[in-house]
């Protein structure tokens, strides 16, 4: 059998190995979802900053009359729990869309010389 990896480059190789052995892991990982919460409680903390601050007059305004402080700590929770949820799922999707277009790659690229061997 003929070896291949000298049409890949190097990160392709690298990616390739890394991922066929994490693959089917990585959507129950937790280091992707302790992302995406951190990302999702920068976001509530910015929606805080900016009722407390005063930056939006009318919202600050609508805060201080129907402000539960109980229900935005659930609403910034949610907002977490689904950036955590989207993100992981976006890192997933991405990292297996280029290990299939990298797979293509390598098929194609084998069976060109399988046929350029055939033709000889």
């Amino acid at each position: 059998m003929l070896n291949f990896d000298f049409m890949l480059t190097t990160s392709e190789e690298a990616f390739l190995n890394y991922w066929s052995k994490i693959r089917t892991g990585y959507k129950t990982s937790i280091k992707p979802l302790l992302i995406g919460l951190s990302i999702g409680f920068a976001i509530g903390t910015g929606i805080l900053l900016v009722i407390y601050l005063g930056w939006y007059e009318r919202a600050n305004m609508q805060a201080n009359t129907q402000f539960s402080p109980i229900l935005f700590l659930i609403s910034i929770m949610g907002i977490s729990i689904f950036m955590a949820f989207i993100y992981r799922n976006y890192q997933w999707e991405n990292n297996e869309q280029r290990y299939l277009q990298i797979n293509a790659k390598l098929s194609r690229l084998k069976k060109n010389q399988a046929n350029a061997a055939i033709d000889l």
